[in-house]
């Protein structure tokens, strides 16, 4: 289904296309209420879990996926936007399907932030066969190592975590424990990070699901107008000590105010940075995915 659907997806206008993923998601709504936006049994604590640094009761991980040229011209106003609320966060470009500024890049590392690989460039193909991966990891990992990244998330949240074991990463953001609105819709079921080993090289990495809803699902998909879904799921998420890790993708965050059919305001992003802010003061860790990495991978 999802060859097909990226074989007609330049066919069907795209106003089209969010008009049937609507119908798709409202019919999903209710058929997988039981699973999302909590899935009860993610709770469960892996084994051996050590718990977070310096007694924190969660983890609260901001990533974004700049999926074009415009996302990507965005970033600085986002970036100062968390920064000024005391945030960090990653942000993973698409190499070859837009300009990567090596300025930008620059910028956001020299203000704490992290940058990382989304894919190669972003046609839905990755993962199509082992053939396909094997030879785009080869200029995937080369990007890894130009840009100093070591972390990944695939296009789509499509995923194989074996096949990820050929990308020089030490973490991985590919996955989510529950939503079935996304292509490949098969959740790990948990609200913690978890360690993916590589018996034949030795090699380990850290697989990181987010936890809340992605942006584009929750405000142009289901047109919700506020935010009270990631409170809910973030509530659940703290009682049980776990990670809220965000996708928030700069190319849909409206900074002018206005009512466009592929943008949400940003000042939705603000009331999520301030909910966790003022309501869970001085019991959470933002870290960067890299340093979440390490501190994992150091059990």
């Amino acid at each position: 289904m999802n060859k097909i659907f990226y074989i007609l997806k330049p066919l069907i206008p795209r106003n089209l296309q969010i008009f049937l993923r609507r119908i798709l998601v409202n019919y999903q709504k209710k058929k997988y209420n039981d699973v999302w936006p909590i899935l009860q049994s993610a709770a469960s604590k892996p084994k051996e879990w050590r718990g977070w640094p310096d007694g924190k009761k969660f983890a609260f991980i901001i990533t974004h996926d700049v999926e074009l040229q415009k996302g990507h011209n965005s970033c600085k106003k986002l970036m100062q936007i968390e920064k000024s609320l005391g945030f960090k966060s990653s942000y993973n470009f698409v190499p070859e399907r837009y300009e990567v500024s090596t300025e930008l890049r620059n910028y956001l590392n020299e203000n704490g932030f992290e940058v990382g690989v989304h894919g190669l460039n972003h046609d839905g193909k990755l993962f199509r066969s082992k053939e396909i991966f094997s030879n785009r990891a080869k200029k995937i990992n080369k990007y890894l190592k130009e840009w100093g990244a070591i972390g990944f998330r695939a296009p789509a949240m499509h995923h194989n975590l074996e096949w990820i074991k050929l990308l020089n990463v030490d973490y991985d953001l590919s996955t989510f424990d529950t939503d079935p609105f996304e292509p490949q819709s098969d959740g790990v079921g948990t609200i913690f990070p978890f360690i993916v080993n590589d018996e034949k090289s030795n090699r380990r990495y850290v697989e990181f699901p987010y936890t809340i809803v992605q942006d584009f699902t929750l405000f142009i998909t289901m047109r919700e107008k506020n935010i009270d879904i990631w409170k809910r799921k973030i509530d659940w998420i703290v009682k049980n000590e776990g990670m809220v890790l965000v996708n928030i993708h700069p190319d849909y965050v409206n900074f002018e105010n206005q009512h466009l059919m592929e943008e949400f305001p940003v000042q939705y992003v603000i009331d999520l940075l301030n909910y966790v802010k003022m309501k869970y003061e001085d019991q959470y860790w933002n870290p960067l995915p890299k340093d979440a990495a390490k501190h994992v991978l150091a059990k």
